[in-house]
């Protein structure tokens, strides 16, 4: 039986991009987004089988519950959990409002984490000897942020969010190791996606120029370390977090 993947914010940019892979691998996946896109409708019409998508706020923690529980009847359990639904909003510190702290807050830090809850509570509760479990272990990746460690102006608030998540995949790593289960993060650098789309020019200029591949990143230059820590070559790999960003980190 095919392995159980769970990814929030699959509808678009980097989350999409993992959800074709990992389909491509031949996983189940379920996903959810705040909203729909074009691209999940049309996996999910040629994978009908192994494709489960909701709309769900990711800061709800009742409609995530419900998510993963329906998902883990769906497929027969949850194998692999991917934290990746994010929001940002940029400005400097003295001028960001109380409800987009919040939102940042509830969405990348408490969402993620309510996630990967639900899920490892799925995972705790698999079947001894469980075929699947034998042939890939368990694993939880939650995505990060390269400013995170390196910091950015105008982005201290969801910087705090994406170390807060750091903190709890390491403490996580030391806590679900002895049952087995993984847990990783992949901390990209600035991609191309929606999520940096509001980034000022003056910015992107700037995070272009202290990158020593030159550019910003695309969703495919990360989903190969995700794949990655997924599957059976990163058996023996916990509590890490995996830089993807041209460099701009060195």
């Amino acid at each position: 039986m095919p392995p159980t993947t769970i990814i929030s914010g699959g509808s678009r940019g980097l989350g999409l991009a993992v959800v074709e892979r990992l389909l491509e691998r031949g996983d189940c996946v379920a996903t959810f987004s705040r909203s729909g896109s074009v691209a999940l409708e049309s996996l999910a019409a040629i994978h009908p089988d192994r494709l489960h998508a909701e709309q769900i706020d990711a800061a709800d923690a009742e409609a995530i519950r419900g998510f993963v529980a329906r998902a883990a009847i769906r497929f027969g359990g949850v194998d692999h959990c991917i934290a990746n639904a994010a929001m940002a909003h940029e400005g400097v510190v003295a001028t960001v409002r109380d409800d987009e702290i919040d939102a940042m807050l509830d969405v990348n830090l408490r969402g993620s984490i309510v996630l990967v809850r639900e899920c490892v509570r799925q995972m705790l509760v698999r079947p001894v000897g469980n075929e699947r479990a034998a042939a890939v272990g368990p694993s939880v990746v939650v995505v990060s942020s390269v400013v995170a460690s390196r910091g950015s102006p105008g982005l201290a608030v969801y910087a705090a969010t994406k170390a807060g998540l750091e903190g709890f995949a390491r403490s996580l790593a030391r806590e679900l190791g002895p049952r087995g289960i993984r847990v990783n993060a992949v901390a990209p650098g600035f991609l191309e996606t929606d999520l940096s789309s509001s980034l000022s020019e003056a910015n992107r200029a700037r995070i272009v120029r202290r990158t020593p591949l030159g550019r910003l990143g695309v969703p495919a230059d990360v989903v190969g370390a995700i794949e990655f820590l997924t599957g059976p070559r990163s058996a023996f790999i916990t509590g890490q977090v995996v830089t993807v960003d041209g460099g701009s980190a060195a």
